[in-house]
């Protein structure tokens, strides 16, 4: 089990569940825009958010988004240590510093000052595209050595100046890469991770690579806390991490859509159907597992551990739930008749 570090109230490591990050895309400066934002990925079952703090206007602007705020902030700073310490005083619940870009030993020690005497946890964002020059040479290139190797003389830093409320990331755009340093660093310590792949590419891409690298890592036990990096919406992040969380078998709530991959047989607008059911049960929580099957033969049959589902023929569908046929409708009266069911439930 790994240590437990808390960031503003929500428990990160130490057994407890693995939680959900994800990042702003609006200007830190537009107050309004980041709350509006903010509340969004709230809705959608973020826990964490984080924010670009790039200049002293910025770490204002997150100072009044603290205030307001329900989820606990995080101030992603690079290159200034000076915005570290600014964004720690405006409230922040957690710093995340780069160690290869934030500079010497002595601006390292003034971020944790003030982090210690205010209890905020920092976050060692080691990346590959800005590893220490000395270790490039090392190594050749980002291998997962190298980045694990980062991370521990970081850690060592902190740990030199009595701080130990520390979460770590190893991130690559190179799944076997980050897969490879998050395993090697669990093996070595203890402290808490956060794992994710970085600069993804186009949404499908990002989805794929995300789903194997996070997931590959959850289901060996590693990993406390995951943001997916998508090139669109950072809502989307939010869901896809519940998806991913929900196909590790570390979280029940929400629906589980299971849908037949079409052939021959089918008879109905399946993808759309399956779309549209997608669609409205994306913020259902309750924990069911819902079959959209488009003929009678992966109905009921295929899909009979369902708690309910819909299989369709020509025209015309059937509802059933665990196996078992309940009503038999028109095509068009399928999918209310499913949610109405489902609310029920």
């Amino acid at each position: 089990m790994t240590r437990q570090i808390e960031v503003g109230g929500v428990k990160i490591g130490g057994g407890a569940p693995v939680v959900i990050q994800s990042m702003l895309n609006t200007k830190t400066t537009d107050v309004d825009a980041s709350l509006q934002q903010i509340r969004q990925l709230q809705a959608a079952g973020c826990q964490i958010v984080r924010l670009a703090v790039p200049n002293m206007e910025a770490a204002r602007g997150f100072a009044e988004i603290c205030k307001a705020s329900e989820l606990p902030l995080v101030a992603d700073i690079h290159f200034d240590y000076k915005l570290a310490i600014a964004a720690a005083e405006g409230g922040a619940s957690k710093i995340r510093i780069n160690p290869g870009n934030i500079g010497g030993e002595d601006r390292v020690q003034a971020v944790v000052e003030v982090c210690k005497e205010k209890h905020i946890p920092i976050r060692i964002g080691v990346n590959g595209g800005s590893l220490d020059k000395k270790l490039l040479e090392k190594y050749g290139h980002p291998t997962a050595e190298a980045l694990v190797e980062s991370a521990f003389q970081h850690l060592e830093l902190l740990e030199k100046y009595g701080f130990y409320d520390t979460c770590v990331s190893m991130k690559s755009s190179t799944v076997p890469t980050m897969v490879a340093a998050a395993r090697l660093f669990r093996s070595r310590c203890d402290y808490p991770l956060h794992i994710g792949v970085t600069e993804t590419g186009p949404v499908r891409q990002g989805l794929i690579k995300s789903a194997m690298g996070i997931g590959s890592l959850l289901l060996d036990g590693i990993g406390d806390t995951i943001r997916v990096s998508l090139t669109d919406d950072p809502v989307e992040e939010v869901y896809a991490a519940k998806d991913i969380l929900k196909a590790a078998g570390l979280r029940r709530e929400g629906v589980n859509i299971i849908s037949c991959p079409t052939c021959g047989r089918t008879r109905i607008d399946l993808i759309g159907l399956v779309n549209q059911v997608d669609q409205a049960l994306k913020d259902c929580q309750k924990p069911i597992t819902v079959a959209v099957m488009g003929c009678i033969v992966n109905g009921p049959g295929e899909a009979r551990e369902a708690d309910i589902g819909i299989a369709g023929g020509d025209g015309w569908g059937t509802i059933f739930e665990k196996g078992v046929q309940v009503e038999k409708l028109p095509y068009d009266e399928l999918l209310p008749a499913l949610l109405k069911r489902i609310e029920a439930l």
